[in-house]
């Protein structure tokens, strides 16, 4: 193993690391046993290396294929572009022959040759905004209120008209279809135009079938030794369609500690009277039908909606409203029914009276069957949902949200599902930076169902849909859920964590309240940034925060202050790294990924402990159940949470050998509370100080010593 990760080292310009060559090794062994193994390999182990090496070797020699899955687009990017082509390569001439690997999403990430050539009717006026985005548009976000412009570089004021249009013309010319090799990139709401989900598509009654980008990329996914993916996808197949996914024998996830949130969300239902009027629209448009019962139970759950009160239903459904869902749900069977008569086999759903594909009729099951199953899921008696959190919200009154009321639906935990689901009946190795909670991996294992302990974690069901739901197409008994045994592996970082950082709480401040900033941290801010002479990158738990610090510092400094929401995240990231006299200010999206080495970034601030909302439905729930069954729910669900995020947050500092700089900590519970040496445990191990001018001293050093490449910028 040793030589074959040489070789690809070697390939990528690279030289030999202990931690790397371990978790090679390691990695390697675990696959051969068929056990699980959470390896947690700091920042600048190499760590897609320390498990793809494995992977192409194992993959081709036992003709057993690996999926390996990313949380993030730029991570999926690099591993299929970059990482896995070479590590082929380095690796074919030992082995028996070269390696096959392919990339592989969802469906309605690709184009859909048959929807542009007029093959599905076109939406409605006003639909598009009645329903929830798809899985993958947690990588193509709206641009937030106030960005400059907007996202994905496309042209400022670009209208729908024209981003269709550009999207037609690129259908002439693109290989892939893959949504992602468009640049510029185009609003969700656009991209609704040429693509459709897998619910929806045809299959292989469609007459473009031999054109259609998601079957090829399926094809080649099926050919393939290693198949890289996403969270998504896993979540997809996690929720009870694991058919997304070809068969394959080995699990990679990288980037392992945003597993349980992405599979949260993809198993998360929504119910509104947007989506029902919708589903209700096209049975009517495609189906011919009489929805005379559904508009009824529309309008009567629009009226129960309200006058529910927003947040969690921990008894359940109140009487009225639990009445209400279940009118939806029956009136949705009936039409179901109808649309999709009992027995009719799956390739003849879909095609008209003619016996013609028919995308309209397609579209019209589609709505229809995902309405009822939501509906199925929210209108179970106590018993039923005993595994299952239900709450209301409303939305910002943004485009995006609006005002319309909606139900939710999601599983109080996902390690039923991602036990039952992705890990059983193979191997899998989870791996990050951030896995090594509080010095253990027990938190994250008990997460991801490989380990149980009465009283630190509730346990989800292994399936979301009753038995009398409909079954989706596609979808496989799971396997036994028995899982085989697990060991968790810190393989370290090449980092000299206590000689290149320090970690300063600043235990003189008053602890955090409800205000944005107090005086005393703009005050505290104002000198750190000072004497680090810029070169911050501020990370703050609320956009109001965020917003309110940087346009305290940029009346009291003479330096550039960037926000989250003056422009589309990577330029900030970009113009920041380029100056480095500049400060970037910014909530969630800058904990994690920024990848910012040099003296551009030598002082990270932190405004506060980051636990979770105490309205945050799912957290609230699952706190609520773990102290139900005579545990802490505060340390295993907010502390662990909290612990994760500051992880991720204080690993912007050290992002190579050389780098040098202070994390500032300006909440003092992590010096004085009992759970604070839990949380420090979760941080890279940087010298600690609660002595302000310690802090202050070392960043006038680090500012004296490092050269300016740029101060041109203004505020």
């Amino acid at each position: 193993m040793d030589e074959l990760l040489d070789l690809a080292v070697g390939a990528l310009g690279g030289s030999p690391r202990e931690g790397q060559q371990k978790m090679a090794r390691v990695v390697a062994t675990t696959i051969e046993a068929g056990e699980h193994l959470l390896v947690q390999a700091g920042t600048g182990t190499g760590k897609s290396l320390g498990y793809l090496v494995p992977a192409v070797r194992h993959a081709v020699l036992e003709d057993e294929r690996v999926i390996v899955s990313t949380a993030t687009l730029a991570l999926q990017r690099q591993v299929i572009t970059r990482d896995l082509p070479l590590v082929a390569d380095a690796l074919a001439p030992r082995l028996p022959r070269p390696p096959r690997i392919a990339l592989l999403k969802g469906w309605h990430n690709y184009l859909c040759v048959h929807k542009i050539a007029g093959g599905y009717p076109a939406d409605e006026p006003g639909t598009l905004f009645d329903l929830g985005d798809h899985a993958g548009a947690v990588d193509h976000p709206a641009p937030e209120p106030g960005e400059a412009r907007t996202r994905g570089g496309r042209p400022a004021g670009e209208d729908l008209g024209a981003q269709v249009v550009r999207l037609r013309e690129w259908a002439e010319e693109t290989d892939t279809g893959d949504r992602d090799d468009l640049v510029p990139g185009v609003s969700e709401r656009a991209w609704r135009q040429v693509s459709v989900t897998s619910l929806e598509c045809l299959g292989g009654k469609c007459p473009m079938l031999s054109e259609c980008f998601p079957e090829r990329a399926r094809g080649l996914a099926r050919e393939a030794d290693v198949v890289v993916t996403n969270h998504a996808m896993l979540g997809i197949a996690a929720s009870g369609s694991p058919n997304v996914l070809p068969e394959h024998e080995v699990l990679i996830v990288d980037e392992a500690h945003e597993l349980t949130d992405r599979v949260t969300a993809q198993a998360t239902g929504e119910l509104s009277v947007g989506t029902i009027e919708h589903a209700g629209r096209l049975a009517r448009r495609h189906g011919g039908l009489s929805t005379a019962d559904l508009d009824a139970a529309s309008l009567a759950l629009g009226a129960v909606l309200m006058e529910l009160p927003e947040g969690r239903f921990p008894d359940g459904l109140p009487p009225a409203a639990l009445d209400a869902v279940g009118a939806v749900r029956d009136a949705a069977r009936t039409l179901l029914s109808h649309l999709k008569p009992e027995g009719t086999p799956a390739q003849a759903v879909g095609r008209s009276s003619g016996g013609s594909p028919d995308g309209g009729m397609k579209m019209a099951v589609s709505a229809m069957l995902t309405l009822f199953e939501t509906a199925e899921r929210m209108a179970g008696d106590a018993e039923e949902n005993r595994h299952t959190v239900l709450w209301c919200s409303r939305g910002d009154g943004t485009a995006r949200g609006g005002t319309m009321t909606r139900l939710h639906a999601a599983p109080l935990a996902v390690n039923g599902l991602i036990r039952t689901n992705l890990f059983s009946g193979r191997s899998a190795v989870l791996t990050s930076a951030t896995l090594a909670l509080g010095g253990s991996f027990s938190s994250v294992a008990r997460s991801v169902g490989l380990e149980t302990q009465t009283g630190a974690e509730p346990t989800g069901p292994e399936r979301l849909t009753s038995t009398a739901a409909t079954p989706r197409t596609g979808t496989a008994k799971p396997k036994d859920p028995a899982t085989p045994a697990w060991h968790g592996l810190d393989v370290g970082s090449p980092f000299d964590y206590a000689r290149q950082g320090i970690l300063y709480i600043a235990r003189p401040l008053p602890p955090p309240g409800r205000e944005p900033a107090t005086d005393a941290q703009l005050d505290e801010i104002a000198e750190l940034i000072t004497a680090a002479g810029g070169r911050t990158l501020g990370l703050f738990s609320s956009r109001r925060a965020a917003d309110a610090v940087a346009e305290a510092m940029r009346e009291r400094l003479d330096v550039p202050v960037l926000a989250q929401g003056d422009d589309q995240l990577p330029t900030l990231v970009r113009e920041f790294a380029a100056d480095d006299r500049a400060c970037l200010f910014g909530t969630l999206s800058l904990w994690q990924g920024v990848d910012v080495p040099g003296p551009a970034c030598q002082l990270v601030l932190i405004d506060r402990i980051p636990f979770p909302r105490p309205d945050d439905p799912v957290r609230s729930a699952r706190s609520d159940a773990v102290a139900a069954a005579g545990g802490n729910g505060f340390m295993s669900v907010s502390a662990t949470h909290a612990a994760l995020l500051l992880a991720q947050g204080a690993g912007r500092l050290i992002r190579s050998t050389s780098d040098r700089g202070v994390v500032a900590m300006l909440d003092p519970r992590l010096a004085t509370a009992r759970y604070g040496e839990f949380l420090a445990r979760s941080l890279p191990g940087f010298w600690r100080t609660t002595d302000r001018e310690v802090a202050l001293a070392a960043l006038r050093r680090l500012d004296a010593a490092a050269p300016v490449t740029n101060s041109s910028s203004t505020n």
